[in-house]
């Protein structure tokens, strides 16, 4: 089939998965999936292990893979990344993170959906991509370094509750 005189091409053939896609600078934003998870009042934060973000505490999450739903996404990076299950609550809203380097080019650019539930029993395991986990209390989130907008975020997670 052609379209205008161009040949279609085999998408299967020419798919890229994410992780053969550049994460800095990407040809196009790369989609998230992350979750404000809570217990007994405390939302779940991983200290990051890699950059960009190094030392800085994020929820947990990551890319959406292709043909993977925004839910199961999280599900599965929730699983990968802390070995916990969870039940997810609701959706709290989108967030975007565009990074630019020194002459102005994006170099990173993110859009991430993020969630709000609960993870019932069971403590997070560190894996390559935290350094540590903690059950912080939502309104002392200020003395811990967080990447940008995260406090806002678990504010409206916790108002969903």
């Amino acid at each position: 089939m052609t379209l205008k005189g161009v040949a279609r091409q085999d998408v299967a053939a020419n798919s890229v998965t994410m992780t053969e896609a550049p994460r800095s600078y990407p040809p196009r934003p790369i989609l998230a999936a992350s979750i404000a998870l809570f217990r007994h009042g405390k939302v779940l934060l991983g200290e990051r292990a890699r950059a960009p973000g190094q030392g800085l505490f994020s929820l947990p999450g990551g890319v959406v893979e292709l043909g993977e739903t925004l839910e199961a996404a999280v599900r599965r990076e929730v699983r990968e990344e802390t070995g916990l299950e969870i039940e997810i609550t609701g959706f709290v809203r989108h967030h975007e993170v565009i990074a630019r380097d020194g002459v102005g080019a994006v170099q990173r650019h993110f859009v991430v959906a993020v969630f709000v539930g609960r993870s019932a029993q069971g403590e997070p395991r560190l894996s390559e991509e935290t350094l540590s986990f903690r059950w912080a209390d939502p309104s002392t989130l200020d003395d811990l370094p967080l990447t940008d907008g995260l406090a806002d975020i678990v504010a409206a997670a916790r108002r969903m509750l």
